[in-house]
């Protein structure tokens, strides 16, 4: 089905970001995982580590029909900081950068659009654009996936800001 589409965001731990995905009318599943580095399938400790150039990622797989990508990247950028440069809330470490993985023109140019209204709002953006071309997508563990709804929990270091 052609309407089936995928969004990759890297917004700090993947827990919360997937929590806030999964939520969302139109997306049929979020996955916990790592994107952007070196290494072919690597564990969370070697993420963890620092070494790989790997990023948390969530995969949002989702209905083009019910919900765009224009829409999943703002909610993206309303549930973390897009200005936080070494991580995001407590958690510090390169695999906690904030990143849009854009797999088309299209794509890339809504995502610059959004960052282009939060910078012209006076937010010191440091959300990168990263084409997923050559970049895989590699799920994570099972125990990372649907970490907060599994231990009914919720996010400690994501919540909604209202930034659009």
């Amino acid at each position: 089905m052609e309407n089936i589409k995928n969004a990759y965001f890297a917004g700090g731990c993947f827990w919360g970001v997937e929590y806030y995905f999964e939520k969302v009318n139109g997306v049929l599943k979020a996955d916990s995982g790592y994107m952007g580095g070196q290494l072919n399938n690597p564990s969370y400790r070697e993420v963890c580590n620092g070494n790989t150039g790997h990023l948390e990622v969530v995969e949002v797989r989702y209905d083009s029909k019910v919900v765009s990508f224009e829409s999943l990247a703002r909610l993206f950028l309303e549930i973390h900081d897009p200005t936080q440069t070494n991580g995001q809330g407590p958690d510090i470490g390169s695999q906690y950068l904030s990143a849009i993985f854009y797999g088309n023109e299209n794509e890339k140019q809504i995502s610059q659009k959004l960052l282009d209204i939060l910078t012209n709002k006076g937010y010191k953006i440091a959300t990168k654009l990263i084409s997923t071309k050559n970049t895989p997508f590699f799920r994570a563990e099972e125990y990372h996936q649907d970490y907060y709804f599994k231990h009914n929990k919720i996010p400690y270091c994501h919540s909604y800001v209202k930034r659009f």
